[in-house]
């Protein structure tokens, strides 16, 4: 821990509990926190600086049961944020980005993700094609989640292993990372709508990959 900054009530609240910290704390105003936090983070006047965690290996990913999710360059936090909540609630075993161009575990992704952020590892990876390749080479199918896709239907996955990859709104999956996927599919709308949002998509897609046959 480096550094502990709080408001004049965050400390109030931090006296209060009576607890000791290896480093003083620093009052300053709100603001501070607001701005180091960024818009739409909960910080309730206290923040830590600290060391960065070492995101898990693949391998480590690889040992937890349930799909993996991939994101090809989704860059909206708040939208990582649900699809981290949606992977903890359907079970799935990790959430793989690539390291560029992918936002970083910030406070408004962590609102976002309501504690998902504790239950699923984010995993991050510098080339994508490598990685979906390391996937496949661990028997996992990769499937592509594209609107111009075969409908998904979980039962045609019994006794597979699915990697799930979403790309970003708009742009969708890139052309190698499409052609290094097994299968591209799409969700079921029988509806009025072209699309949807890459974290609902996340969601609805998950569903069905783990529903009971």
């Amino acid at each position: 821990m480096h550094e502990i900054l709080v408001t004049r009530e965050g400390l109030a609240t931090l006296e209060a509990k009576n607890l000791s910290f290896p480093v003083a704390p620093n009052v300053v105003e709100r603001a501070r926190l607001d701005q180091l936090c960024e818009r739409d983070a909960v910080h309730q006047g206290i923040l830590l600086r600290v060391e960065p965690l070492v995101p898990p290996h693949l391998e480590d990913a690889l040992t937890r049961p349930g799909p993996i999710l991939v994101l090809d360059q989704v860059t909206d936090p708040r939208n990582i944020g649900a699809i981290l909540r949606s992977a903890a609630a359907f079970g799935a075993a990790a959430l793989l980005l690539q390291d560029r161009n992918t936002p970083q575990e910030s406070g408004a992704l962590a609102k976002a993700a309501s504690g998902a952020l504790d239950i699923v590892p984010v995993l991050r990876e510098v080339n994508l094609s490598r990685a979906l390749a390391q996937l496949q080479n661990a028997g996992l199918w990769v499937v592509g989640l594209d609107a111009g896709g075969t409908q998904l239907k979980g039962e045609s996955f019994q006794g597979r292993r699915v990697a799930l990859v979403l790309g970003a709104e708009g742009a969708g999956l890139r052309r190698l990372t499409r052609e290094n996927c097994d299968e591209i599919a799409s969700v079921y709308m029988p509806g009025n709508m072209e699309s949807l949002n890459v974290s609902n998509a996340a969601a609805v897609a998950l569903y069905e990959l783990v529903r009971p046959a």
